[in-house]
């Protein structure tokens, strides 16, 4: 395995928060060596300031998309920490649906869902699953849920909706398994109708958020944890621009926004905390 100096961690670090806003410092040698060992060896280089110049150099950015795709943490599963979803289930979604109900004239109710860091699919579909079973018939409502992540890799897993036997059985009861999920050989698929109810993108946070529209409920969840104080202060200005002023905002269960973006209230439901503007 190559060895990364101390010249080399810092040049590293400053490009992949170049090209991603990552943030890692000194202490994530063995990360780094870990994730982009096998990226330099195939590209043939002897240290990492050689596969930094060829990086830079690549002008199709192939190697940056490697690098993207082998630093970003894909860590998820379905149903992650359960209270978000159960939040959404008998509050947040009952609330929105009852409030567009009232002022709506339209034949179909909107709704629309961001997850910002939706990785390989697994959180945005659960959202998908939650909707399926509060509303049962879906032809009485316009859903949007776009799921968005800076990763090609896990963009086109989350996309394809295939999972193997461990990312399946990882937050995903055998009820919703056999419902929604139908065997493809050692792998598992989303159905189609819940396939249909997503949109997954690629989308790197720290660009403007031209083009998106505005949600109804935008999860956010430990993927700011990556970002420096600045850049998430940024990022959550930047999300109250995008969420409707009756929305909802989800992060993660050891995330706040204290300090971070005053635009932001949060309010509790029994054990989860959840945000809205003022």
């Amino acid at each position: 395995m190559l060895k990364i100096t101390p010249e080399e961690i810092k040049l590293i670090t400053r490009y992949i928060y170049e090209i991603s806003g990552i943030h890692l410092d000194e202490s994530k040698k063995y990360l780094l060596e870990t994730r982009l060992n096998g990226i330099a060896e195939e590209q043939g280089c002897s240290s990492y300031q050689e596969f930094y110049k060829k990086a830079k150099a690549d002008a199709s950015k192939g190697i940056e998309r490697k690098i993207i795709d082998a630093i970003s943490t894909n860590e998820t599963l379905f149903f992650r920490d359960t209270g978000p979803f159960e939040l959404l289930q008998h509050k947040i979604f009952p609330e929105l649906i009852d409030a567009k109900a009232s002022k709506s004239s339209m034949l179909n109710t909107n709704l629309k869902v961001w997850s910002a860091a939706s990785s390989t699919g697994q959180e945005l579909y659960s959202v998908a699953i939650v909707l399926q079973e509060l509303l049962k018939d879906l032809s009485k409502y316009s859903i949007k849920l776009l799921g968005t992540d800076i990763s090609d890799a896990a963009i086109a897993q989350a996309s394809a909706g295939k999972y193997n036997k461990f990312e399946i059985e990882r937050g995903l009861a055998r009820d919703k398994l056999n419902k929604y999920f139908s065997p493809q050989g050692q792998m598992w698929k989303v159905n189609d109708q819940l396939r249909a109810m997503v949109n997954f993108r690629k989308f790197n946070l720290m660009t403007p958020f031209t083009g998106l529209g505005k949600f109804d409920i935008v999860l956010c969840r430990n993927v700011a944890i990556y970002f420096t104080l600045e850049d998430r202060k940024k990022l959550f200005h930047k999300i109250a621009e995008v969420l409707e002023p009756d929305g909802y905002l989800i992060i993660g269960s050891t995330e706040s926004l204290t300090g971070i973006c005053p635009r932001f209230i949060p309010k509790r439901h029994l054990r989860s905390i959840f945000y809205q503007l003022k």
